[in-house]
């Protein structure tokens, strides 16, 4: 599965060269996944997060979003976590020194602390979406939400390049779909909307001009990983219509 840390995953599982020409490819990007600071503030909005919202930031990347969710709630307090190392190193030269914001190297799948807004970029698909929110619920406060964005087809017949690309997450589902995993957890959907196409570009333009640098000279492993990151980018400008992330905001009933 394209996007976030999938590609990692995957590396991981075969050999270390895979592994370092992710990180090479990687290293140093603002975002592992589409996004921009207008998600956030609508997010907010929907929920009515308030200014001194406590909140978590889960499968954070290299903290892309912490600065937009301090500005929906300036007086408030981010708790941001990843698994993978190298993110978390990335997120806490960032933010080192601004007491609002924590960085933990944590499994997303044990949050600990209650929180008014746990916000997941393209990552809740590692627990599926129903074991996610269900796993979450108890770190809500009372009034607490949650907002994810997770990849859905937007249509019933995408094209076979478009279906090659995610063949690696057969639980891909679309929109009705989404919202049937939700209230299986027991929530309900407040509202949702797709990331726009500059949502998007936020993540594959910086990528693309870190392909074009890295071409040059780059061994059998990078190219390979080069390779998979041009395609992920030319098969969502040529199908956009097809297939997308749902941004959702929920609580539970």
């Amino acid at each position: 599965m394209p996007c976030k840390h999938a590609k990692l995953s995957k590396a991981i599982s075969m050999t270390s060269d895979p592994t370092q020409a992710f990180f090479t490819l990687h290293r140093d990007l603002p975002r592992e996944g589409p996004g921009e600071p207008a998600d956030i503030h609508w997010a907010a909005s929907v929920a009515g997060t308030p200014q001194t919202a406590q909140m978590a930031d889960v499968g954070c990347g290299p903290g892309g979003d912490i600065g937009s969710l301090l500005e929906i709630a300036p007086r408030g307090q981010v708790t941001a976590l990843d698994k993978i190392a190298h993110f978390v190193t990335a997120a806490r030269e960032t933010w080192q020194g601004d007491g609002r914001v924590t960085v933990l190297k944590a499994d997303m799948a044990v949050i600990r602390n209650q929180y008014d807004l746990i916000w997941c970029a393209g990552a809740v698909y590692f627990l599926g979406v129903t074991e996610a929110l269900t796993g979450w619920r108890k770190s809500l406060t009372r009034n607490g939400v949650i907002a994810f964005s997770e990849i859905c087809w937007f249509t019933d017949r995408p094209s076979p390049r478009a279906r090659k690309l995610w063949s690696g997450y057969p639980a891909m589902t679309d929109a009705a779909g989404i919202q049937q995993r939700v209230e299986a957890a027991g929530y309900e959907v407040l509202d949702t909307r797709p990331l726009s196409d500059a949502a998007w570009e936020a993540y594959l333009t910086p990528l693309e001009i870190r392909i074009a640098a890295l071409r040059k000279g780059a061994d059998s492993a990078l190219q390979k990983v080069l390779d998979e990151a041009a395609e992920e980018a030319a098969c969502w400008r040529e199908h956009r219509q097809e297939f997308g992330y749902l941004l959702s905001v929920v609580r539970p009933k």
